[in-house]
């Protein structure tokens, strides 16, 4: 397992026991964001990082019984607190990285990934094995339940010109990465940039 890997994996499995008590009103936020995805019934989607799942229940009734739902996690921590969460009842749980994901390519209609992109240590390489997943005209939705700046002034940081998430970083990676920016939200309560997989 890589550096990076490993640093991920410590971070978020100190976190994982109190994550959801630490942001209790996210819920409304995370469903508001997967109904901007566009899902229809029967879909197939992935929630990239999941973490404790909290986007799987929204997902699920997105698409339905007859859709699939996966959440892929790094951190086993992270996978059990879904579990003790009850949310493996939305979707399958898997534990992996989402830099080499267990699927075939084309397979999903959407990808979901909240709060992801800061721990990609390859982000173009990682947002192009996203795309290798998904068809043709499916869709990635890169997710936060706050903002750049609220969430830099809750960390006590700056934002720097070399943030990810801003749009004009963010518009090329994503070009880079073979999918097309179509929308662009950084609100105070929400951050949500989705994007179309162009070939």
């Amino acid at each position: 397992m890589s550096d990076d890997h490993t640093h991920v994996q410590e971070f978020f499995t100190a976190r994982a026991a109190d994550w959801d008590s630490r942001f209790p009103d996210d819920g409304p936020a995370y469903a508001a964001a997967v109904a901007d995805l566009g899902l229809r019934e029967g879909d197939r989607v992935l929630d990239a990082g999941c973490g404790t799942g909290r986007a799987l229940p929204p997902l699920r009734a997105a698409v339905g019984p007859s859709g699939v739902v996966l959440g892929a996690d790094l951190t086993p921590a992270m996978l059990q607190a879904a579990v003790q969460a009850g949310r493996h009842r939305s979707g399958r749980l898997l534990l992996a990285d989402v830099a080499a994901l267990p699927l075939r390519s084309g397979c999903l209609d959407a990808v979901f990934a909240a709060g992801l992109i800061a721990h990609l240590p390859h982000p173009a390489e990682n947002l192009r094995e996203l795309a290798r997943a998904v068809r043709r005209g499916g869709v990635l939705g890169l997710f936060h339940p706050i903002g750049r700046a609220a969430l830099a002034a809750r960390q006590g940081r700056r934002i720097t010109p070399d943030d990810l998430r801003a749009e004009a970083n963010l518009r090329p990676l994503l070009a880079r990465s073979g999918w097309r920016m179509t929308s662009y939200v950084d609100e105070d309560a929400r951050f949500l940039a989705l994007a179309v997989r162009e070939d």
